[in-house]
């Protein structure tokens, strides 16, 4: 069949919108692109995207609420499946934290990702006093849940800086700590400023483990979810 041609009618005033795309679109979309994520509103050329996307994207309760509903569904259908949530720090909103903690999932995980000094630099709008008060809250309401973290090294830190950060980071009770050689996705992201030899990863984990830590996994190619079962496995003996 012939494709039709496009409707040359004008469109009526009442179909014609104000965009009302603001800096929280702009944020929005900026994210969008960085994740590569595509969505419905923008292929179907949404004429309310501007307005809907202005309102931003979070819950109150920065999704914890979803983070409980998956954890209980997936062992309703699963029982036996072990089940890691890596969470944001939640704003400091620790009545989220502690919905999260009552579905029981068997690892809590929320990643630290770099040293204190690199905070404004590598985790905007994040605070590295939150996120170590977020895992020293997550051990003392509920001990039996495995907390972890994880680092990107490469990104600018010092040696020292990053053995003081791990004994912090362990004298909140962590269980598993992860470290990783950060690589950057895009020309977007920051740059590499060393590549991290595997000798320091391997010293790292010596010393991890002698600070407390139940499993440190380090290395040039680990990532959060590198080895997640064996980690936990560790972290509940």
């Amino acid at each position: 069949m012939p494709v039709p041609p496009p409707d040359t009618h004008p469109r009526p005033d009442w179909l014609r919108v104000r965009f009302l795309g603001g800096e929280r679109y702009q944020d929005l979309k900026r994210l969008m692109r960085t994740l590569d994520l595509h969505t419905v509103c923008e292929s179907a050329r949404c004429p309310n995207m501007g307005e809907c996307w202005e309102h931003g994207d979070d819950q109150p309760d920065g999704g914890a609420h979803i983070f409980a509903r998956t954890i209980e569904e997936i062992r309703r259908r699963v029982p036996g499946c072990k089940i890691e949530v890596l969470i944001p720090d939640f704003r400091g909103d620790w009545n989220a934290l502690h919905i999260v903690l009552e579905a029981s999932p068997d690892v809590l995980n929320h990643n630290t990702e770099t040293v204190p000094r690199l905070y404004r630099q590598v985790r905007k709008g994040a605070v590295y006093e939150r996120s170590v008060e977020l895992l020293r809250r997550s051990k003392a309401a509920h001990p039996e849940v495995p907390t972890k973290t994880g680092m990107m090294l490469g990104l600018g830190e010092e040696k020292e800086e990053v053995l003081s950060t791990m004994q912090e980071l362990a004298a909140q009770g962590t269980d598993i700590l992860t470290l990783g050689q950060y690589l950057q996705p895009t020309r977007e992201h920051l740059p590499i400023v060393r590549y991290v030899h595997p000798d320091e990863f391997a010293e790292y984990k010596i010393l991890g483990e002698a600070m407390g830590f139940k499993h440190v996994e380090s290395g040039p190619l680990v990532r959060s979810s590198y080895h997640a079962f064996d980690q936990a496995e560790s972290a509940r003996r």
